[in-house]
């Protein structure tokens, strides 16, 4: 009879944190004080022929699923919980080009964060491989959430003026949808301070303990939108 080794424990458990392009990711990951991936180092270059346009226009859609790695974040995460250490490339928004690689360490944190707006796409291979802690997506007022990105995307220079404006114009139309998207896909739509509040369930748990299991009903996102957190 032919013996069959059982795939090793991970040494670290990923929290994906997802949410509308300006709604805090970082800053929150940041409070958070675990080790953080950027999941924006993933997106496509321009000049990659299957980057996906905007309905009735020549911009890139930036904003689609489409515009990302995913296989190759996933990979970067499975390995990061498997051996505390991975390469990521190092992405330049303004550019839209990969300029380096770099190597992205846990240094024995049993819990890090990947932030970024598709990281609920992730959500049911990192649950298919016994990764995750907990999926989560911040939401806000769409027309704050607007200011905010804007304002930041001005400061660092990301793309034209006219393009940020487009881009966020058409994102505050449909923030609502785009967290109904990403709730479900498995993320849990919340504020910043029950995020925080899960964030630290899943640090003090250990790695051997279920991940924590979101209802149907705190879930759920009816159609007049999410509530507000203030």
């Amino acid at each position: 009879m032919t013996a069959f080794s059982a795939a090793p424990a991970p040494s670290a458990r990923v929290v994906l944190l997802t949410g509308p392009s300006g709604s805090g990711k970082s800053s929150l990951a940041a409070r958070a004080g675990l080790p953080v991936l950027r999941l924006d180092d993933f997106y496509k270059e321009a000049g990659d022929p299957t980057l996906p346009l905007v309905a009735d226009s020549a911009d890139i859609d930036w904003d689609s699923p489409l515009s990302w790695d995913a296989r190759t974040a996933a990979a970067a995460i499975a390995e990061l919980c498997g051996t505390g250490h991975t390469a990521v490339p190092v992405y330049d928004i303004g550019t839209s080009t990969r300029v380096g690689r770099e190597v992205f360490a846990l240094d024995g944190a049993p819990v890090f964060i990947a932030e970024g707006i598709f990281a609920a796409d992730l959500v049911a291979r990192c649950t298919e491989l016994g990764l995750l802690g907990d999926a989560l997506c911040l939401r806000g007022r769409p027309s704050t959430t607007f200011r905010r990105r804007l304002a930041r995307d001005l400061r660092e220079g990301r793309k034209s003026v006219a393009f940020l404006l487009r881009r966020g114009w058409r994102l505050m139309r449909s923030e609502r949808g785009i967290v109904a998207r990403q709730a479900g896909l498995g993320a849990h739509p919340c504020g910043k301070k029950e995020a925080l509040a899960r964030i630290a369930s899943v640090v003090s748990a250990p790695l051997s303990a279920p991940a924590p299991v979101v209802s149907d009903r705190t879930a759920r996102v009816t159609e007049s939108g999410p509530a507000i957190s203030r």
